[in-house]
């Protein structure tokens, strides 16, 4: 024997001697663990149990040995038992399985394991089991499924796309519900076969900040656009965030929204929004407009008025007397360019009359041509004998305006524009005058056309236009019973049409220019004049006294009201402004009505009927000059007033 194996048996021979377990100690060691042991024999009968099961099941052991499943427990419970049992016997092996079994609140799992038992001769003779509550982890599982299975239905109901997507090791969508079919047009199945299929369909544009949004360090929100599959482009809001390994994003997951609906209406807020300042910008402009207005009438007044005076001392045969017809025409012209900018305010009342289109058409040529430049050849092709219209002078005049407006800005590097008339004779047997503003420009594409009369609708740059001149031409062509259409091609240039139905002499309302009537002189009547422009008050007063008035003059309607009060001014007729500092002429005339009701007053302003700036209005049977007038314009009204009361 080798020096090493006298070593191993010294080892041996100085351990302590195995030591036999007796029942006793193996009962202990049942009884004190937690698991449901127990053994039955080949029929089922029990022949051991150990304490748990005792106080589970509350029997005792002597009670229970000797029994079988059948005895202490339903019989669909104890049936499962049995044939459990048979399969232990039958493999020989043990067996691993989950059982159900009664208990104080209700029925509890339990995970088993059943072994045979075998003789000496190598027969079955018996089964052992233990048997391991497991409920809570039972129910914590079946209660996990069904989680899962409500977030499933609740994923693949949703409207929108729910989804996770990994990005590492190699890409590919996870998970994806049902919704993205019914956003994209592609089912899901498609995204799952080509990972990058997702991104693909997004606008190149805005795919860097799409990809970004996928590893960014924290959740956000962004918004992109998509095409679908039909080629629609759709706005879609992700809400996303990245999942991390290691420090390493490996997914990412979230929701997909379609938002075009919500995109559109923004879009459209914002519109309005731009509108309403352009809105707010042009009744500012106009305010402008009108108080510009009201200061060069007053100016052009005293013009007018002095060129009337400096022709009435001449004699008919006189050199100068052309001079003074033609400060009168200038400044006859200067009242043209007043009105225009009283178009501009839109704050100019309709006053439909009988018109001559041509002669209309005539008259602005001279400020059509200042306008359009030297680049722009301006032609007329105008059809003689033209019956008359019935529209308001201004408004036609800003129709014409802006439709030239708009061709001079199709032709940036020069062309040619032609303002036609014509007759045109419907199938009902009416006439319709027709005027047509036909330009070389670069036109209008079909969908440019379609909406060239909405309200705000502009092809220019912001700020460079409102988009009203068209709504408003339309508005005030169809005010006055007419059509107006757009004809316009790319590169073939543009056609406005406005037909107006032939006026008549007899039309509701309308009566055509009387010829001038000589001018009324006065017989000593008694006139006072409240004018706050001292040049305008000056010329008013020497007209009326050269017509054989007597003439009080007040600077204010302050001093006006001393001198009736404290001078006791008798006087036949009051002439007055209607804009001044401190009192409007209609509150002076109403101050001096509370004494004499019947005062007959004659209001001028350089300002139209209606509406005024500082909420003052006149009524509407007051009868009103404008500035600047005729002078037999201002003696025939004054006449009329003085003769009426009589």
């Amino acid at each position: 024997m080798s020096t090493t194996d006298d070593e191993t048996a010294r080892r041996q021979d100085s351990r302590p001697p195995m030591l036999e377990v007796g029942r006793d100690q193996l009962m202990a060691l049942l009884d004190n663990t937690s698991a449901v042991i127990y053994m039955r024999d080949a029929d089922g009968r029990y022949m051991l149990v150990n304490r748990q099961y005792e106080r589970l099941f509350k029997l005792r052991r002597e009670d229970i040995v000797g029994l079988t499943d059948h005895d202490l427990f339903p019989q669909e419970i104890a049936d499962a038992f049995r044939e459990n049992d048979r399969q232990a016997l039958a493999r020989g092996v043990p067996l691993q399985l989950e059982e159900d079994a009664p208990g104080d609140d209700g029925v509890h799992t339990y995970l088993t394991v059943k072994f045979p038992l075998v003789n000496d001769a190598g027969v079955p003779y018996a089964v052992a089991g233990i048997s391991t509550d497991i409920t809570e982890r039972s129910r914590a599982a079946a209660a996990l499924r069904d989680s899962e299975e409500r977030f499933r239905l609740l994923a693949e109901h949703a409207q929108d796309i729910i989804f996770r997507y990994r990005l590492a090791p190699e890409p590919a969508m996870e998970y994806l519900s049902r919704a993205v079919e019914q956003i994209t047009g592609h089912p899901a199945e498609d995204f799952y076969a080509e990972p990058r299929l997702v991104l693909n369909l997004i606008d190149p544009g805005d795919r860097t900040i799409f990809e970004e949004s996928w590893r960014a360090p924290r959740s956000g929100t962004i918004t992109f656009r998509l095409r679908r599959r039909d080629g629609q482009m759709v706005w879609i809001e992700q809400r996303a965030s990245a999942v991390r390994e290691d420090g390493e994003v490996v997914a990412v997951e979230g929701i997909l929204r379609d938002v075009t609906e919500r995109m559109a209406a923004e879009r459209e807020r914002a519109e309005l929004e731009q509108q309403l300042r352009q809105a707010e910008r042009l009744d500012s402009l106009g305010q402008l407009a009108g108080g510009i207005a009201h200061d060069f009438n007053n100016i052009l007044a005293v013009i007018s008025g002095y060129a009337d005076m400096l022709a009435d001392e001449l004699d008919e045969g006189h050199p100068s007397r052309s001079d003074a017809a033609g400060i009168k025409q200038a400044a006859a012209r200067g009242a043209a360019l007043t009105r225009q900018l009283l178009m501009f305010s839109r704050s100019e009342p309709s006053q439909p009359e009988l018109l001559d289109l041509n002669t209309v058409t005539s008259d602005m040529l001279r400020m059509l041509g200042r306008t359009l430049g030297e680049d722009i050849e301006l032609g007329t092709v105008l059809v003689p004998h033209l019956p008359p219209v019935v529209i308001d002078r201004s408004k036609l005049e800003q129709v014409v305006m802006n439709a030239v407006l708009n061709a001079r800005a199709a032709m940036p590097a020069g062309g040619r524009l032609t303002l036609s008339t014509s007759l045109e004779h419907a199938g009902d047997g009416s006439d319709q005058v027709c005027l047509a503003v036909t330009d070389t420009g670069c036109g209008m594409p079909p969908e440019v056309l379609a909406r060239a009369f909405e309200p705000f609708f502009t092809t220019k740059g912001r700020g460079s236009g409102t988009g009203l001149g068209l709504a408003t031409a339309y508005g005030v062509v169809t005010d006055a019973g007419g059509t107006i259409s757009l004809e316009s091609e790319p590169d073939r240039g543009t056609t406005l049409h406005v037909r107006l139905p032939a006026g008549a002499a007899g039309a509701p309302g309308v009566s055509p220019a009387a010829p001038g009537a000589p001018a009324r002189a006065g017989d000593g009547q008694r006139i006072l004049v409240v004018e706050d422009e001292e040049l305008v008050r000056d010329i008013v007063c020497r007209l009326l006294r050269k017509a054989g008035y007597q003439v009080f003059a007040a600077p204010h309607p302050a001093e006006a009201l001393r001198m009736c009060r404290d001078d006791a001014l008798g006087f036949d007729v009051l002439l007055t402004d209607v804009i001044m500092p401190g009192m409007s002429g209609t509150q002076l005339a109403a101050e001096l009505r509370h004494d004499r009701p019947g005062l007959p007053v004659l209001f001028m302003s350089g300002y139209t009927s209606g509406p005024a700036p500082g909420g003052q209005e006149l009524p509407a049977d007051a009868p009103l000059i404008r500035k600047p007038f005729e002078a037999q314009t201002l003696l025939n009204e004054l006449h009329r007033l003085i003769t009426s009361r009589v």
